[in-house]
């Protein structure tokens, strides 16, 4: 059976695409961004709970801040890339359960009423948005560079607060020369799917 969408839609999402190691200096725009959240936001997450929350970084003081905590190898691709996005989960994002999950608004303090229960689901169901939000950036024609080599605990402080865990941090915007790393290989089918 043959996939739905279209060979060049696969390629740009999936087969084609990678993690840029460098980009253009063409700005990536606030409609951009929106376009990518509008377009990800209906991803699914467990009892809808899409505890995501992006920051932008788009002054110098801010963006000089945030190479400070990368690591060395990726403070360069950092400091270069037309927009930074600090990827993060809400651990307080039951507050927006009952508006969110409306059929049953008990979910919030039924399943949520602990804060260790809270941060293990904000940062699954955070994690499985981020990947949304990486192939909506690629959607959008533009490339990711989505890395996790970080001071978390300096990313919070500096541009989060204690209800916000850092998840990674994405480079965006367009591939510049030699952007792409060889593709690295890939495990096969049969060695990842298992029928019992």
């Amino acid at each position: 059976m043959s996939l739905v969408l279209d060979p060049a839609a696969q390629d740009l999402l999936f087969r084609e695409a990678r993690t840029a190691n460098s980009f253009t200096d063409e700005p990536v725009t606030d409609e951009q961004v929106k376009a990518i959240y509008d377009l990800v936001k209906y991803g699914p997450t467990s009892m809808n709970q899409s505890p995501l929350r992006v920051t932008l970084v788009r002054s110098p003081e801010a963006r000089e801040r945030l190479v400070q905590l990368m690591a060395e190898g990726n403070q360069p691709k950092t400091a270069a890339a037309p927009l930074v996005a600090i990827l993060s989960a809400d651990n307080e994002f039951h507050e927006e359960l009952p508006q969110l999950f409306p059929h049953f608004p008990q979910a919030k303090d039924l399943f949520f009423g602990e804060r260790s229960a809270r941060e293990g689901s904000a940062a699954l169901n955070a994690a499985l948005q981020a990947a949304y939000f990486i192939i909506g950036v690629r959607a959008a024609g533009l490339a990711a560079g989505p890395m996790t080599g970080l001071d978390f605990a300096g990313v919070q402080k500096e541009f989060l607060d204690d209800d916000h865990t850092p998840l990674m941090v994405v480079n965006i915007g367009k591939p510049g020369p030699d952007a792409w790393f060889p593709r690295s290989p890939r495990l096969a089918y049969d060695d990842v799917v298992t029928t019992v």
